[in-house]
């Protein structure tokens, strides 16, 4: 008969063994696994019980209070942010509307204003813009807009592009810091917008451009170029270092995870929404998930969520929806798939990206950032 020799190695290696199986096979070391796992991550069950914010939206008209019925059911807050794109739709006009909606409920909506770039190469431009930003944060404006036609529309006096550094601004920038406001700032595209149609990235990309063909800098090789915009940004944010920043739509660096890293290291005045540029961080899910993962858990105090949702958005004209319920339910889809994105682990397909991806499960201290304490420290205001 074969003699078996016992080591002291191989009988704690036993010891081990068997230590693990009775632990799998322990109702109660089970039950407590389980028990671990709900408190540290939310499911799709928890979505409308937890207080959110969509801190990017647009309330346009008397129509768009569909938006606020849906989001009071699904437990959202929302920041209406006013645009200045043509003298049609004036701040003045855009204001008005944005009080009434937080007058009428105040418990979902507060509102960012923004200012007119009419009359811009005049001399009083500046004085009358403070005026308007003056009277706007008495009213309750928590924050202030500026869009990407300053970098890729606005001409100064001699036919050149101003961008958002111009010496012009400075003043505004002053006063927003003195009043410590928050300036949310659209400033360039995304990097897809200097590609051929055919080469976006991503469906919605594709969408907008189709429909906004002026906006499509791959038809405009003489404009300035994607790093041209983004380095006015940057160079507005070294001159500017205590002005509490929001880049929207990811910074315009949406592309990138590692790219929009390096500028929240650099700026630490900056944050970023996410409004609209979802599907990006999706793609990228597709071939790098642990590192979009882990870009959310090293900068979770710095990004935002927010959609950029309105009834005239490229998805719902695509779907060509008009009634009350369907873009309600719409709004509630995106809410939802974004929150599943956010929250969960399983495979999933959108309507935006080609390819599946895995959702990021994040840890509830990261979602509960995400979704409310992290708009309410860079809009300091929201719903008060």
């Amino acid at each position: 008969m074969k003699k078996i020799t016992i080591t002291s190695k191989s009988f704690t290696f036993s010891l081990c063994l068997l230590a693990f199986f009775t632990f799998c096979k322990s109702p109660q070391k089970q039950e407590k696994m389980v028990e671990q796992t709900a408190n540290t991550y939310y499911s799709m069950e928890d979505f409308s019980s937890i207080k959110k914010f969509d801190t990017h939206f647009h309330l346009r008209s008397q129509f768009d209070t569909l938006f606020i019925n849906q989001a009071a059911k699904d437990n959202f807050g929302l920041l209406t942010v006013s645009v200045y794109t043509s003298p049609n739709r004036t701040p003045e006009d855009q204001e008005n509307f944005s009080l009434k909606m937080v007058r009428d409920f105040p418990d979902i909506v507060s509102y960012a204003t923004t200012f007119s770039l009419d009359g811009f190469n005049e001399e009083d431009w500046v004085s009358k813009t403070l005026a308007y930003l003056e009277k706007s944060i008495a009213h309750g404006a928590i924050a202030v807009k500026v869009w990407k036609n300053v970098g890729m529309e606005l001409k100064n006096d001699k036919g050149e592009l101003v961008t958002i550094n111009d010496k012009k601004f400075e003043p505004i920038l002053k006063l927003l810091t003195e009043k410590n406001i928050t300036l949310l700032g659209h400033l360039g595209e995304p990097k897809n917008t200097w590609l051929p149609l055919e080469e976006m990235t991503v469906q919605g990309d594709k969408d907008y451009f189709s429909e906004n063909p002026k906006y499509h800098m791959y038809n405009f090789p003489d404009f300035p170029s994607y790093d041209d915009q983004i380095e006015a940004r940057d160079r507005m944010l070294a001159d500017n270092p205590d002005l509490r920043f929001v880049g929207a739509h990811l910074g315009s660096l949406e592309y990138d995870v590692k790219e929009l890293a390096k500028r929240l290291d650099r700026y630490p005045n900056m944050a970023v929404d996410m409004a609209e540029r979802i599907s990006h961080l999706q793609y990228q899910a597709i071939t790098n998930w642990q590192e979009v993962h882990d870009f959310f858990i090293k900068y979770q105090d710095r990004l935002i969520y927010g959609t950029d949702l309105r009834t005239s958005a490229s998805d719902i004209q695509a779907k060509g929806l008009t009634q009350t319920d369907e873009i309600a339910s719409h709004a509630h889809e995106v809410w939802l798939r974004h929150w599943q994105f956010f929250t969960g682990d399983d495979e999933m397909n959108v309507p935006k990206v080609d390819g599946s991806f895995k959702g990021l499960k994040l840890p509830k201290s990261v979602v509960d950032k995400i979704y409310r304490y992290n708009a309410e420290k860079w809009y300091p205001g929201l719903l008060e």
